[in-house]
């Protein structure tokens, strides 16, 4: 099976909770995973709040996105 997420809500800073396609429901915290030119809008928390579910993960505006096994395995916040 392939992993997707398929509920996202805003938590506070740079927390998102996350519900999988595997009955996993977690707290990540993306604070450290802004890194290279497409993640720097993101560093403003205004823009960071604004992402969508789409294709199976999340994704910001600007095409931003990270991968749902990346997200998956990222530590509990």
């Amino acid at each position: 099976m392939f992993t997707e997420v398929v509920k996202a809500e805003y938590v506070d800073g740079y927390r998102i909770r996350l519900w999988f396609n595997n009955q996993v429901t977690k707290v990540v915290d993306l604070r450290t995973s802004l890194k290279g030119k497409v993640f720097e809008p993101l560093k403003d928390l205004n823009f960071f709040k604004r992402f969508t579910v789409k294709y199976n993960t999340i994704e910001w505006e600007n095409g931003a996105d990270f991968a749902p096994e990346y997200l998956l395995s990222l530590p509990e916040a």
